[in-house]
């Protein structure tokens, strides 16, 4: 089993920036690859961006892309996983969730963990 919390939601103004935190534990050897996706009110849930264990590979959705950074740390015990959101639009508000899977993929049905979600809300 393998265990995500996020953290770093909050209200931000267009523009601003956020980080968002996602602490990996429990049998983290099976955290590959690990990804953020979002929940925007009234829609479906989609893919934001995907990172492999060794953080070679990235993968962001086109509409993030030059604006989201994904990273991560593999700690002893747990692994750490960031999203680092620049530029932030009104139209980025959603609750975004911690994935992790075991295949490098946009297609949410191949993660088989999930966080709790955080709140990202972008005034205009």
């Amino acid at each position: 089993q393998v265990q995500l919390v996020e953290s770093g939601g909050g209200l931000v103004q267009a523009g601003g920036s956020l980080r968002l935190s996602c602490a990996a534990s429990g049998r983290t050897d099976s955290t590959n690859p690990m990804g953020w996706f979002r929940q925007p009110p009234g829609k479906e849930r989609e893919f934001v961006a995907a990172i492999t264990w060794d953080g070679r590979l990235t993968d962001y959705a086109d509409s993030v892309k030059g604006r989201f950074t994904i990273s991560k740390d593999n700690a002893k015990n747990t692994v750490y996983l960031y999203l680092q959101m620049n530029s932030l639009k009104p139209e980025d508000t959603a609750v975004y969730y911690c994935a992790a899977g075991q295949t490098f993929t946009p297609q949410a049905e191949a993660y088989n963990y999930w966080g709790q979600g955080t709140q990202v809300t972008v005034s205009s």
